[in-house]
């Protein structure tokens, strides 16, 4: 078979010559060449006109638009990312696409996911025609993927390319509600993010919105299944993932371990229900299904979307929240989390259902992901300092500080510890990922503890998965 290439390419290479069987020796003879250096050069445009750009992105079919610049303070901590992945980025363009609301607020899920997964593909089409647009105009642009595809090979990282909250909110696109939802003026929740990176000024920026569009109704609080959305303001990342995104990432990879960690068939019927399984086959033949966003389907904030809570409160809650606490449904949770107890206490009549939760693979995925898993309510009490220091493979310094049920991570070794922690890194992932014992890693001397260890117990009983 490869002789037959080689056979091939040899053909190709005797034909590639001109039609005299003059060889184009060399490259400004060639007619490709000739014909753009014949052709008049068209101005490289840097700056454009914010209201052909909004005309441009309203007629592609996004719902509202706004524009910030590469140097806003608001970008601060993505303009590297941001830069790194076009690095002719000047200006950011944030657009929303509408969702329909009913279908949200569907008890039955496949609804719902319906019109997540079609607004988005939206999205990224609206996005892409954009670009083709300015692309045609001589201005280059690029449009990173406003839900999935991601950028899988830093996961448990950061695996997007942009925060589109952020840009959203920066633009004057809304503002981010309890929820931690962006809420448009108009749209309220119901709306799917884009983000687009330009390389050119635009002449007229927008700046964010001079008040929030969050109503303080608390009904996302009431209506959350896991308790993720705190009263007080405080958000549990960690237990909305592990129930509303079941069927994404750490939710698959707990679920590809239960297969592989299953003895038979009749083994894996008794780790994961039938349902459960046909729920994973829909999402990977469909589309990954959201287990929950019961906070979307109750917000009613917005100017297009508040009237019938302003009418009939008790109706709307009737019609809204109700049914989705009253849901007989599978909830799912990490052992000995927040998310248990309030399942259990709120919600007894849904079935919890154990899994496994998000485990790091490096260092660098740890210390990311210790405010994302951080269960405030299991730090309760707890006010302590520690120093991590990591060697080997992977090399590292960094404080933890949990504190009035709060947790801060910070770069090097901050203050004064009350426990320091020295571990070799290949040694502490395999004891996250419960693949290695801490007494015995301890005992070799791989992790070391100056303190109380009983510390050390407190905080991993703050980090259950």
């Amino acid at each position: 078979m490869q002789a037959i290439h080689l056979q091939n390419a040899s053909k190709i290479s005797a034909s590639s010559t001109c039609p005299r069987g003059q060889s184009l020796t060399r490259l400004d003879q060639h007619p490709t060449v000739v014909a753009v250096r014949n052709r008049e050069a068209a101005p490289a445009r840097t700056s454009l006109s914010s209201a052909d750009l909004r005309a441009i992105c309203l007629a592609a079919g996004a719902d509202d638009v706004g524009f910030v610049a590469i140097n806003r303070p608001e970008i601060d901590d993505q303009r590297t990312d941001i830069l790194q992945a076009f690095s002719q980025t000047r200006t950011l363009i944030s657009f929303v696409c509408r969702m329909n609301r009913e279908p949200v607020r569907s008890l039955n899920r496949s609804v719902a996911n319906l019109e997540f997964h079609e607004t988005t593909d939206q999205v990224n089409e609206v996005a892409r025609e954009i670009v083709r647009q300015l692309e045609d105009r001589g201005v280059g642009a690029l449009n990173p993927s406003a839900g999935f595809p991601m950028e899988m090979s830093r996961f448990p990282g950061k695996i997007w390319v942009v925060s589109h909250k952020p840009v959203a909110v920066a633009a004057g696109l809304g503002q981010m509600g309890v929820h931690r939802n962006v809420i448009h003026p108009r749209f309220g929740n119901f709306i799917i993010l884009g983000t687009i990176l330009l390389a050119a000024d635009v002449d007229v920026e927008t700046r964010p919105i001079d008040y929030n569009p969050c109503l303080g109704c608390k009904l996302c609080v009431a209506a959350c299944p896991v308790g993720a959305i705190k009263p007080d303001g405080r958000f549990d990342a960690s237990s909305c993932m592990t129930h509303n995104y079941r069927e994404f990432m750490s939710g698959f990879t707990d679920w590809v371990e239960q297969v592989t960690d299953s003895q038979s068939g009749a083994d894996y019927r008794r780790r994961v229900p039938d349902n459960e399984t046909a729920s994973m086959w829909q999402s990977l033949s469909f589309g990954a299904n959201y287990k929950a966003a019961y906070c979307l389907a109750v917000c009613p904030a917005g100017e297009e979307v508040i009237s019938p809570f302003l009418a009939d409160r008790e109706g709307f809650m009737a019609q809204t929240i109700q049914p989705l606490q009253q849901k007989e449904e599978t909830v799912y949770v990490v052992p000995r989390s927040d998310a248990e107890e309030f399942v259990a206490r709120k919600f007894p009549h849904k079935t919890l259902r154990r899994v496994g939760g998000l485990l790091p693979t490096s260092i660098q995925g740890f210390l990311f992901g210790i405010p994302i898993v951080f269960q405030s309510g299991q730090s309760k009490g707890l006010d302590a300092v520690y120093h991590f220091t990591f060697t080997g493979n992977e090399t590292a310094q960094a404080t933890v500080t949990i504190r009035n049920q709060r947790v801060e991570v910070q770069p090097g070794l901050v203050g004064t510890a009350d426990c320091a922690v020295t571990a070799d890194s290949a040694t502490w992932i395999g004891f996250l990922r419960k693949e290695r014992n801490i007494v015995w890693a301890i005992l070799r001397r791989k992790v070391r503890v100056k303190g109380r260890l009983s510390l050390l117990t407190a905080f991993g009983k703050c980090f259950p998965a």
